[in-house]
């Protein structure tokens, strides 16, 4: 009689940095969530591409936390991870779309959005292939720059949500 073992290693925890990033991104939740709430006089103005762009990263942003916070490597995770990871990839490609600070140009945030489209689906494999250290530096790569960062970058600088945020 053969008798098969099964390995489980025990989830890893968040640790401070993702802890931290969790709660960076729960403060660009309510920064997008008051800004949208001011400048509801003019949703009329935004042009579909930009609410879809902005549907799609608050997609990302709601999860984030979940994911961060919550157990991993479970069928829960997985699955918030790859909503996760199709959110962030609409939201790179539909940056393209989008224009305004170089009108018919492409501005420097597009170099983000090429690099979310080549990381976002790397950080799929490295789940899939159980690349654990790669996945979780892949993971707290794009949180920070392609998610807080850039959400940040949304505010200042003329730029429609912090209009309606700070105007």
């Amino acid at each position: 009689m053969a008798t098969i073992i099964e390995r489980r290693t025990v989830p890893l925890k968040a640790d401070a940095f993702e802890r931290i990033l969790s709660a960076f991104a729960v403060v660009l939740i309510a920064a997008v969530a008051a800004a949208l709430v001011r400048g509801q006089a003019q949703w009329h103005a935004v042009p579909a591409m930009v609410w879809a762009h902005i549907a799609t990263i608050l997609v990302a942003l709601t999860l984030t936390p979940v994911i961060l916070l919550g157990r991993r490597g479970d069928t829960r995770h997985r699955q918030l991870g790859r909503i996760w990871v199709a959110a962030m990839l609409l939201t790179a490609a539909l940056s393209f779309g989008i224009r305004f600070a170089d009108p018919g140009g492409f501005s420097l945030i597009h170099i983000l959005s090429l690099w979310v489209l080549i990381q976002a689906p790397l950080l799929w494999y490295t789940a899939r292939t159980h690349q654990v250290t790669r996945h979780r530096r892949s993971v707290r790569g794009l949180v920070t720059g392609a998610l807080l960062i850039a959400g940040f970058f949304t505010f200042p600088f003329d730029r429609m949500l912090g209009h309606w945020l700070f105007g």
